[in-house]
Formats: structure tokens, sequence, C-alpha cells
């Protein structure tokens, strides 16, 4: 356990950083807990930090003496009308990297528009957990290799669900995918933890600008409307214009944009 002495005008007695456990950090006053910093890994692989403290002071104090131990690069993700968080991080050396509007999307039908979509000729949906998986991954594996080729992975909303290490499909089972005869054309990843959350559409890059897109949407909405949800939600990095068409289409609305930064 380390510990660190910092005089910070809170008391009369010194606040003290301590590393608690692995990647956790306390800080105290007097034995009172008023800051807390944190690390974990993503799973993609990168390391993100996250500090909560009653005071600016603290909160550097607990960045210096987490950043003295990580490897770099670190990354932070902060909600962009929280000014004074994302100050805090800029003054410890961080630099926004992207930024991911959050879009709150109808789920009924009657709003989205989506009633009586139907899909591409030769095109049908397989519902979620009911995807051939080897078709699945192969799907998965073609979109993120055209991705990558292209604007690169890091343009897509970030993944942030536990998997095994090297996978790239987070549970088979959350899948529905569109399907021709011989192969998967597009995916969607829908995850409910405490709320539906459109985790990732996409099509095959030769099979784009055909309605595809629409139609997933138009069959997990429809599926989680008639589980009594109204609502779900997704993030659309800021510079994806045809994902931002594409939910905005169907009546989804901006309701707060997410800044990760990087050190």
């Amino acid at each position: 356990m380390d510990t660190k002495p910092f005089t910070s005008g809170l008391s009369e007695n010194a606040v003290v950083i301590t590393r608690v456990a692995d990647r956790q950090w306390h800080a105290l006053d007097d034995d009172l807990v008023v800051g807390r910093g944190h690390a974990e890994h993503r799973p993609d692989g990168r390391l993100f930090v996250s500090i909560d403290a009653w005071h600016d002071a603290i909160f550097d104090r607990l960045a210096e003496a987490m950043l003295a131990e990580l490897p770099a690069p670190l990354y932070t993700v902060v909600d962009e009308a929280d000014v004074e968080l994302t100050v805090g991080w800029r003054r410890a050396g961080f630099t926004i990297r992207r930024r991911e509007w959050e879009y709150v999307v109808p789920t009924d039908p009657r709003v989205t528009g989506l009633e009586a979509l139907l899909p591409p000729s030769g095109v049908t949906i397989v519902p979620a957990g009911q995807a051939d998986e080897s078709l699945l991954r192969a799907v998965d594996r073609a979109i993120r290799d055209e991705v990558e080729a292209t604007v690169g992975w890091q343009s897509m909303p970030a993944e942030v669900i536990a998997r095994p290490e090297g996978d790239t499909i987070v549970d088979p089972s959350k899948y529905a995918v569109a399907a021709a005869p011989d192969r998967y054309l597009g995916l969607i990843r829908v995850v409910t933890v405490n709320r539906p959350r459109i985790g990732l559409v996409a099509v095959r890059a030769g099979e784009q600008r055909r309605g595809i897109a629409r139609t997933l949407l138009a069959h997990a909405l429809g599926t989680l409307h008639r589980s009594g949800f109204a609502a779900a939600w997704t993030e659309v990095h800021e510079s994806n214009q045809a994902a931002s068409a594409l939910f905005e289409g169907i009546g989804a609305r901006p309701m707060s944009s997410n800044l990760e930064l990087v050190r």
C-alpha cells in the first residue's frame, strides 16, 4: 500500500493519497474518504481511469499519484456537460480524442415510421439467439476489416461489455442478423443491462444503401417495443454522419455528448 501525504487545508490534518488495491486509490482526510481513483482495462485492451473527488486540489493529487504508477496511454470518458471534470483531466495532461453523441431512440414503430418496412429482396432477418455462430463471426470479422481499412474501428461506438480476450463477439445471443441464402450481410447488437443499448449496427460494404440497416433497426426496436421498452439508447461518433442520419431519420434525439480523452 502506497501513501503520499498532502496538506489540503480541508482540515488541520494532512490528506493522504493511498493506493488501497490494484489500480484503486483513496484520498483520506482524517480517515474520511474525500476522493477515489480507479483504473480498469476495457475489452479492447485500453486502460481507462476515473476520479471522484470533493475538491480540485484532491483531484489533482489523485491524478498525479495515479499517472505516476500507470502505463501510458491512459484514457477517460466524461460527460461534456461536466465542464469542471473535463478541465481537471486537461490539467492532468489529457486531450480530447473523440466525441460521441448519445441518442434516445423510440421503439414504437408508429413513431419510428418502420411499421411496414420489409427486408430488401433476398434478405431475411434472423432474430437474436438464432444466428449461426460461424456465419455471425464471419460477418463480424468482415465488417471490422472493412471499417479498419477505411475510417478505422475507433470511429465506432466504444465497446464496454466484457468478452473473452481476442474475441470480437460479445455474446452471440445478443445479435440479430440480416441473412442472404449463403452468408450474413449485416448485424445488430442490443444489450439490456439497466436499459436497452444498441451497441452496434453494421452492414458489409458491398451491401450498403439497400435498406438493410433500417431493416435491422426495425426488427430490433420492434422486439424491444413488444417487450415493454419505450426507448433504447445508442452512441454515435460525431464524424459518422451516415449513422446520425440513420437514427435521426427514425426520430432519435441526441440527449448528451461524451468526450473520450487520452494522455
